[in-house]
Order: structure tokens, then sequence, then C-alpha cells
């Protein structure tokens, strides 16, 4: 495990913004943590990134403490805030290059970082364009590759995607993914819940300062219900009539029926309804989303 938690604690005056949080990440893995605003994820990165100390419980990165070994953490993570932090009277390989600089590599070793990274984000056309002429993504991309100067065996990505448009987004995620074919461990927080469906192996669910669910995307989509046909009728009067035949819940003309998502149990069921002469207007299959697992979770912790 790269990352463990036991009991973390974190309060600000009267509020308790970790509740004693317990947590193991794998190495190599992405874990997608989730939650309401307050729910302590920015608190947990800042955390276990050493930027902020816990007021009770521990937590280790890659064997390290984070309060006593803050050192040796900081050699280990890289951490991508929730706002850019780029000089914008840079360019975009300037950024690089002094990131590199700083870090002590040579000028001509330097250069050769940032170019790589400039292809690996997809900035190589703006690389010698001032930072403040770049787009929300471009910047959001740059400040991902500042992250990566140093290869880590750990980056944080807190909320790397927010305000930014689909086409951004989904060059955020590609970039990240691989990032994570590389073998770079991703701890991300996110209030898109399909970014997290997209990237994550595994997803925790933070409410009140603790984890109310804890499963890869799959589970925790069964955990609130399994597939189901929802059959619209042309009047509510269908509508009762289908539900006397293949049951379900009916609101209006809707009929939901629980179902293992099969053809079988769809001709089955429409079978059912030619015998009763009761037709549907249409029919179509939900299964249940992360924000249906969002929207539970957090209303039966609440």
């Amino acid at each position: 495990m790269i990352v463990e938690t036991e009991g973390l604690t974190k309060r600000y005056g009267s509020t308790t913004v970790l509740a004693g949080l317990d947590l193991k990440v794998a190495e190599g893995s992405v874990l997608a943590l989730l939650g309401p605003n307050g729910a302590g994820k920015t608190t947990t990165i800042r955390i276990l990134s050493t930027l902020t100390r816990p007021d009770a419980g521990s937590a280790r990165i890659a064997g390290h403490d984070v309060v006593r070994e803050a050192a040796a953490v900081r050699g280990v993570i890289s951490l991508t805030g929730q706002y850019a932090a780029v000089d914008e009277e840079q360019t975009g390989r300037e950024n690089l290059v002094m990131i590199a600089r700083l870090r002590r590599s040579t000028r001509s070793a330097a250069r050769a970082r940032a170019a790589e990274l400039l292809e690996r984000v997809d900035l190589v056309d703006a690389a010698d364009r001032r930072v403040r002429t770049y787009s929300g993504g471009m910047r959001r991309r740059l400040d991902l590759a500042m992250s990566l100067v140093a290869p880590p065996r750990l980056l944080f990505l807190d909320e790397p995607t927010t305000g930014l448009d689909p086409v951004s987004r989904t060059t955020m995620w590609d970039a990240i993914g691989d990032l994570v074919r590389d073998g770079v461990t991703i701890f991300l927080t996110t209030q898109y819940l399909e970014e997290a469906d997209r990237l994550a192996d595994r997803i925790v669910v933070l409410h009140n300062g603790g984890v109310v669910a804890d499963g890869t995307a799959d589970a925790l989509k069964n955990s609130v219900g399994g597939t189901r046909l929802d059959l619209v009728f042309e009047s509510a009067e269908d509508a009762l009539r289908a539900q006397a035949v293949i049951g379900g819940v009916v609101d209006e003309v809707v009929v939901s029926v629980a179902s293992d998502g099969s053809a079988v149990h769809l001709h089955r069921v429409l079978d059912d309804l030619l015998v009763a002469r009761v037709r549907p207007a249409r029919v179509s299959t939900h299964r249940p989303t992360l924000d249906d697992v969002f929207t539970t979770l957090t209303a039966v912790a609440a």
C-alpha cells in the first residue's frame, strides 16, 4: 500500500472536517475520492501531501509518516491543486525548464525534460507562447506537466478538470490515463462522477468527515439497485393495466420493472404485455449511475 491512513482527524474550530478517516491505496492504482463540498476531500489531500498537519490519527506515504518524515514523503509525491500554479509571464517551455532547474537539473536536461512533457500534454504548438495567452484547459495541462518534472510514484490531483470544457476535460483524462499506464499511482478528488467512473479503479465516498462507501464503480452502482426496464404507455390507465400483468412500480404513465438486463427478460415482458393487449409506446433500460450512488449514499448519511 502506498497510502495508509488510520483514524485521521482534522478540526477547524468547532467544525470536524475529518472524523477518523481510514484509507488504503495500492500502488499503481487510481483512487477517486468523492463527496459533497465540505466533505473533507481537499483536507485529506493537504494532510497526505504534508501541507496540513492532522489533529489526530496517522498517515503514511510509501512507508513514511507524513508528519515525522515529511521530506521523505515529498520525495515520492507530486500535487496538482485546484488552481493552476503557473507563471503567466513565462512561456510554457520556460515554466517547465524553471521547475527542472529548481530541482537541480542541468540546462540541457531541463530543456529535454520540458520538451518531453510538452509533447505528453499536447502543448508542443503552444510551447513558446506566454501562458497568459493560454486557455483554461491549456493551463491545467501545463500545471499537470509541471507536477511531472520529477516523475512521482504518487500524484495527487485535486479536482483537476473543474471548469474545463468537455474537449479539454477529455484531453486531461487521456494524459492521466498515460500516467496510469506508466505505473504512477493517482489519488484523485473530483466533482465529476463521469470522471471517477472513467478513471478510477476504486471509489471512496466521503460524507460528514467519514467514509460512507468504498468499492469499484460497478459494485457501488449495484449497491443502490440493479438494472430496470422503464416502459412508457400512452395513458395512466394503460400503465395500471400493464402493472397488473408484469408488476413493478407505476409513476403516471411509466412502469418500472426490475430486470437482469438480458434480452430474454425484455422479450418475456413484451410477450406478456402483447397477450394482455397492452403495448408500451417506448421501452428503455436504466442501470444505476454514479449520480444515483452519490445521491443515495449522501442522503442516507445526512
